[in-house]
């Protein structure tokens, strides 16, 4: 439910000045937030952007710690297990609240019931993506060559959104692309360029700034703002295709609604600044307006929509 950018920063204003009094809560100490994988990532970037916004309206540090692990498992849970005070929280994302749970059997979390899902950060674009100078022009010509004969993709790793967005893929356009595991879009970019393999589906911060990959498509309902340029899996009919690598924040259950609506204040005031906003636009994402109870339907609609997607395309992480 995105709002006109204008609307979102002037809506933000008075936040930025005090989110926290407005709820009757401030945090006593740093804030922790937990992001669930390695330094350098997309959601590792994230996680700093909506740190540094939210400090301001908090008037406490937010000191970001990576834990990274079991496709951000491992950081998740240790977030759902602490004290639901305010003082905790994870950056949650499709990976670790919604895919993660609907391939492995060994999350021992639940991504409703465990957490208090805080507030949205950001909808990023998946693409299709091929060599700039290969003979894979068009997401149709992908197909064609598909349905003609032998067409490797790479993903991220077993079980991983990149990998269930190729199973998605295959299903929407009716055709068997075969599957290679990489242990991160690096590596899998490294042979597509060596014509070892002949595509990814990715985030877009990963591959859209490579001059030598060719973006055929993004995953979300419209053309990305960054990349107009580049069609939307839409508009080739494939809408079950469509999706978002969406990022946010969330505390571990029973969390004071204070304390969660200081939060989420303070996040949506620090992303609403214009340098913010510019980030933003730099990872194909636009501004958004949703509330606490919007984030948590998010994730709780995708929670159910990825573990029927693994059921039905028998995708099994460990």
């Amino acid at each position: 439910m995105p709002l006109p950018r204008r609307a979102l920063v002037a809506a933000a204003i008075p936040l930025a000045a005090g989110a926290a009094a407005q709820t009757g809560w401030r945090p006593s100490r740093p804030v922790r937030l937990v992001v669930p994988f390695t330094p350098g990532g997309t959601t590792d970037l994230l996680g700093r952007l909506a740190a540094r916004g939210m400090e301001p309206a908090l008037g406490q540090p937010v000191v970001v710690e990576n834990r990274g692990g079991a496709g951000g498992a491992i950081g998740s849970e240790i977030v759902a297990k602490s004290a639901p005070d305010g003082h905790v929280v994870v950056l949650s994302n499709i990976a670790s609240q919604a895919i993660g749970p609907a391939v492995s059997r060994h999350i021992a979390y639940d991504s409703v019931r465990d957490f208090t899902h805080i507030g949205l950060i950001a909808a990023v674009p998946s693409a299709i993506v091929v060599a700039a100078d290969g003979p894979i022009r068009t997401l149709p010509d992908l197909i064609a060559r598909a349905l003609a004969g032998t067409v490797r993709f790479g993903s991220t790793g077993i079980g991983t959104s990149s990998h269930v967005k190729l199973e998605l893929l295959n299903r929407a356009a009716g055709v068997t692309i075969l599957h290679a595991p990489y242990r991160g879009s690096a590596p899998a970019v490294a042979d597509i360029l060596g014509g070892q393999i002949d595509g990814l589906i990715a985030a877009v911060p990963d591959v859209g700034r490579n001059d030598r990959l060719r973006m055929l498509a993004v995953t979300t309902p419209e053309r990305a703002q960054r990349w107009p340029e580049v069609p939307s899996v839409r508009e080739f009919g494939l809408t079950s295709l469509v999706a978002t690598n969406w990022f946010g924040l969330s505390g571990p259950a029973g969390m004071p609604a204070a304390a969660a609506d200081a939060l989420h204040d303070s996040l949506a005031s620090g992303l609403a600044l214009p340098e913010a906003q510019e980030r933003l636009l730099d990872f194909g994402a636009g501004p958004n307006s949703l509330s606490r109870q919007d984030y948590a339907a998010l994730v709780a609609s995708e929670v159910g929509r990825w573990a029927r997607v693994a059921r039905e395309a028998n995708i099994q992480g460990d």
